[in-house]
């Protein structure tokens, strides 16, 4: 298994198209969560505290936009070898294909864990430093953001392992289909276009399910500290309901591997 995982990891730091994903992960959450906080203000509200802005889930709004790119990289991480033919000389160098299947997904959370660490420090340092001056002071109710109150801590912690799971089913989509453009549209649909039908839907029973099934406003529940009583789906649930995903369609992709021809 070190083998095939440190063969995984070779190839993919030698993608050119890895460490821009990476850097576009850290550089756009970073920046839209910024725009976030820099446009709401507690002076649209009779009063501060009258606002109930979540501003754990505000500073990290940027996760939103990020999985794209981590979506985009698992996809490449086995669909650039079918697309160059090079899956053929992965599958002679190492023959079992769980285990290739298994360490590409290793080294593909790992590395999306370290950016998604980044990507999240760092806005919430931006919360941190910007959320002040828009009236969102200690004084008014709203602390400083820190990892060390609990809610906080978990809604990071929850954020970091979206984006792995993201990544993870990017990989999967790009085994079941073996093509990465598919997989990254496919991805992007699932991600974005189904909680868009869900604001599109009359029925308040149905847009209520699709919040609670639909990958991302499921697993983007992680985020939320303030009223979780109202929530479709509770944080860790939401999160589940990811992985599930995930995980599905790793397993589905990961049976295709086996069973066909490369």
């Amino acid at each position: 298994m070190k083998r095939a995982v440190h063969a995984e990891w070779t190839k993919l730091r030698t993608l050119p198209s890895t460490w821009w994903l990476l850097t576009a992960t850290v550089v756009m959450t970073l920046a839209v969560g910024a725009a976030a906080l820099s446009s709401v203000t507690t002076h649209v509200c009779p009063s501060a505290a009258a606002c109930h802005e979540d501003t754990v889930k505000l500073s990290l709004t940027g996760i939103w936009l990020g999985q794209a790119t981590v979506l985009i990289l698992g996809a490449l991480s086995i669909g650039a070898e079918y697309g160059t033919g090079t899956i053929r000389t992965t599958l002679t160098a190492i023959p079992h294909r769980p285990k290739v299947l298994a360490s590409k997904a290793a080294v593909l959370a790992a590395v999306t864990a370290v950016a998604g660490t980044l990507a999240v420090a760092a806005s919430l340092l931006a919360g941190r430093l910007i959320l002040p001056g828009n009236g969102f002071t200690t004084k008014e109710g709203y602390p400083p953001l820190s990892p060390t109150d609990t809610t906080t801590l978990r809604a990071a912690f929850g954020s970091v392992l979206l984006l792995m799971l993201i990544a993870v089913l990017g990989l999967g989509l790009a085994a079941l289909l073996r093509d990465s453009a598919g997989a990254i549209t496919a991805g992007l649909g699932l991600l974005y276009i189904t909680p868009l039908l869900a604001d599109l839907l009359a029925s308040p029973t149905w847009k209520d399910r699709v919040e609670r099934w639909a990958p991302m406003p499921a697993g983007l529940s992680i985020q939320a500290t303030r009223n979780l009583a109202r929530l479709p789906i509770g944080p860790w649930p939401g999160l589940g309901v990811l992985a599930a995903y995930a995980m599905g369609l790793l397993i589905a992709g990961g049976v295709l591997f086996r069973t066909r021809d490369a």
